[in-house]
């Protein structure tokens, strides 16, 4: 918080209670670790999009969430119902998940991009 102080031009204080505020408010959820996907083991991220059975997106998209290798499911306009942002360990991993995400009864397609580049990743985005 002292360095959020001291680019911020004001005092530690005025940044705790800010900070507190915000925590009460709900608009701070939580806090987190931002670790290096490749050094943490996950050389590979994947975006998957699928086509879902008509009426069961919510329960498809429950049980690929609870895949670990799975960090984002989305609901999403145009080609696909659902979007999922993967990481794996491997060719191996990545045949794996992609299997067990074919296999959910329900996904009647899947078609997966391998990332080649992150140009950007950030935990969250706020508002200018």
């Amino acid at each position: 918080m002292r360095r959020i102080s001291e680019e911020a031009g004001v005092s530690l204080g005025t940044v705790s209670n800010r900070v507190r505020r915000l925590e009460e408010s709900g608009a701070i959820l939580g806090y987190t670790v931002l670790l290096d996907p490749e050094m943490a083991g996950w050389e590979l991220t994947v975006v998957i999009g699928l086509r879902i059975q008509k009426g069961r997106l919510i329960e498809i998209q429950e049980k690929i969430a609870k895949d670990p290798r799975v960090y984002g499911v989305y609901d999403v306009t145009g080609d696909f119902d659902s979007m999922v942002i993967s990481r794996a360990r491997d060719r191996s991993d990545l045949d794996d998940l992609s299997k067990n995400v074919m296999s959910v009864d329900g996904v009647e397609r899947s078609v997966t991009h391998l990332v080649l580049n992150t140009v950007k990743e950030t935990s969250t985005v706020l508002p200018e």
